[in-house]
Parts: C-alpha cells; structure tokens; sequence
C-alpha cells in the first residue's frame, strides 16, 4: 500500500488553494472589467472603450499570481499565506458578486487568521453597497446636470444598505461559529483569552524579533525598552490613520482600495511573508488598464527582482556564515519597504489620473 507523507499532502493543498485563488481573482477582474465597461456605456464614455486596447485584466492578475516567483517559495515553504490569500480573495470575490453570505466567511475567516484582514471590511462594504468598480461620481452629477435629472441610468450609483446589513448578520454568524469551535478546542489551553493573548497580541505586541522581510525586527531590536510601547502604539496607529483618507478618497473604486489597504498591511505589518507581496502584485494587475500611466512599472519590476534574489543572500552571510551583520539584511528589508511605497503612490496617482481624464472627456461631451 503506497502511503503519501504528510508534508506531500500539505504541499498538494497549498497548490490547490493557489489555483482556486487564481480562479477567483480572474472571475473577480472579470466581473470588475464587465462593470466598469457598463458605468462607461450608460455614461455615454464608448470612446474611451474605443480609442484603447482593453487587456483582460482577470487573465493577467491570474497569471501574475500562479506564475510569481514568490507564490511558489511560498508554497514550497509550506507557509499558511496561500489559504489566508485564498479567504482574503473569497470575500473580494464574494463582494463582487453580491454574496454576503460568501464574503462573511471569506472575511471572518482571513480575519480569524491573521489580523490585518479585518480591516479590509471598508471596501467590502463598499464593494457590497455601491458595487464593483465604477467612475467618479462626479460624473454622474455632471451627467445628471446636462440630462436636467431624466437619464434614469444615473440615478442607481447609490448606495444599498440591504447587502451590507445581510453582511455583518452572516459576519456576526460566521465569527460566533468560529469562536465557538475555538472555545471547544482550546478548553483545557486556557480558552479564548488565551488563544487571543498568542495570536492577535503576538501580534500586537512584537515579541518575536526574529529577522524577517519587514523592517520592525530590527527597529524594535535597538529601541530603548523604555519607548516600546510608545513606538507600538504610534506604529500600529500609523496603519489607522491611512484607512480614512484613503477609503474618502477611493470609495467609488473599493478593489483597488483593497488592493491598496493589503500593500500597506504588507509595509508595516509586525511579521510580513513573501505570501503578502505575492497577493498584492496579483491584484494590481486587475486595473492593468486603468494603471498604463505608471511612471516607475519598470523600476518597480527590477527593484522586486533585486530584493527577491538579495534577501536570500544577504540572509545567509548573516545568519549562516557569520561574514556579515545585521544590517546587510537590513538593507534588502529596508530597500523592499521602499519599494512598495513607491507602488502605493504611483498606482493611487495613475488611478487618480485615469479618472480626471474621464472627467475631461465628460465635459468635452456635454
């Protein structure tokens, strides 16, 4: 009787959860691309559709996640981040298609897993009351001004509250479930002020120092104890500050405010992987045509290749030969944190851009 090993198995249902997440990110940019092409017909833009070349977004964010150099480490490694990318796409997904029911287990569970996901509930909501992506809605006023209030196909960017409340109920379901079976499980472990202390407040708190891609390692290793937990809270907050702004300024565009919330998450999370860049990268590649503008795509490419091949480097000298210090990581870390900044901006400028030039064409229109 031929027996398969268990990390075999592991590894099998990591690939597994890889290809679903790239199945539902190519339905998800082809739902996006469907919508968005839709707001622009109903608002009279066919010649932006004409005049450009639409690459289909859902095939190339799917390939960019499949065949990522750092997908596969990922799954090699046997890294738990394929199955938290997997719910994180579910709820986005889900979102798109108007399931609450979906996009709450999508949503709780990514949340169950790590942290940071729960604050992708903003553009869940958003995804779920105004729907997928759509132009500013300045345009739609613009058009509704020049229509004197006829066009009736203006007057549905509004925004439903009745997908957004079967959300948190299915939420609420979904979170008392899971904290349910927790509590059986971890009985006799201290139950689930235990299991929050060594997950969320691991988290939190930063005990672990050891090196990774993230750049608080070593912040945290050469701050004063005596500031720690000033520069927690400030750190932490940080990522706070950034949600309101972000979500007043994208509401009309909830995936890429998605997108855009997981690059930050990335940044300045307490114990980032190279699963994170591998989610973020995928789904930028569903606004391919909205983001053509980018000034530094090619930059960015090589500057992703050199940590990539770097880190590895860099990491053995250190922590294997002995040959260097901690700063010839720290650099590589340093340098990738860097890097996706300049992606953060770039991208929220060219998508920025996208949309003034349609408010051009709509006023040349009417």
């Amino acid at each position: 009787m031929l027996l398969i090993s268990i990390p075999f198995v592991h590894s099998l249902l990591f690939v597994v959860a890889d290809f679903v997440t790239a199945v539902l990110i190519r339905e998800t940019g082809w739902k996006l691309q469907m919508a968005y092409s839709d707001r622009l017909k109903s608002l009279n833009l066919d010649k932006v559709l004409e005049s450009s070349d639409i690459l289909p977004a859902g095939d190339i964010a799917s390939l960019i996640y499949l065949w990522n150099p750092l997908t596969i480490v990922t799954c090699l490694g046997l890294s738990t981040s394929p199955i938290e990318n997997l719910m994180v796409v579910l709820s986005l997904y889900g979102a798109c298609s108007g399931l609450a029911p979906l996009t709450a287990f999508g949503w709780v569970t990514a949340s169950h897993l790590s942290l940071y996901p729960s604050l992708l509930v903003i553009p869940v909501i958003f995804l779920l009351g105004y729907g997928p992506e759509s132009p500013p809605r300045k345009l739609y006023l613009q058009k509704t001004a020049s229509s004197n209030g006829n066009n009736p196909v203006l007057g549905d960017h509004f925004f439903s509250w009745r997908p957004v409340i079967y959300f948190l109920l299915w939420a609420t379901i979904w979170s008392s479930y899971f904290l349910f079976l927790c509590s059986i499980s971890l009985k006799q472990y201290g139950g689930l002020p235990e299991m929050f202390k060594r997950t969320y407040g691991f988290i939190l708190t930063v005990e672990d120092l050891s090196p990774n891609i993230g750049v608080l390692w070593y912040f945290f290793a050469e701050v004063f104890e005596f500031f720690r937990d000033f520069f927690l809270i400030v750190i932490h907050l940080n990522i706070l500050f950034m949600i309101l702004p972000l979500a007043i300024r994208l509401n009309h565009r909830p995936c890429f405010l998605a997108f855009v919330y997981i690059a930050i998450f990335s940044m300045l999370k307490s114990y980032p992987s190279s699963g994170d860049p591998a989610l973020y990268l995928a789904l930028v590649g569903l606004f391919v045509n909205e983001l053509a503008d980018m000034k530094f795509s090619f930059f960015l490419f090589c500057g992703y290749v050199g940590v990539a091949l770097l880190s590895p480097v860099m990491h053995n000298l250190w922590i294997w030969r002995g040959t260097g210090n901690a700063n010839f990581y720290f650099a590589t870390a340093m340098g990738y944190a860097c890097l996706q900044i300049i992606l953060v901006v770039d991208s929220v400028s060219a998508m920025l851009q996208h949309d003034r030039m349609l408010q051009k064409l709509s006023r040349a229109q009417s």
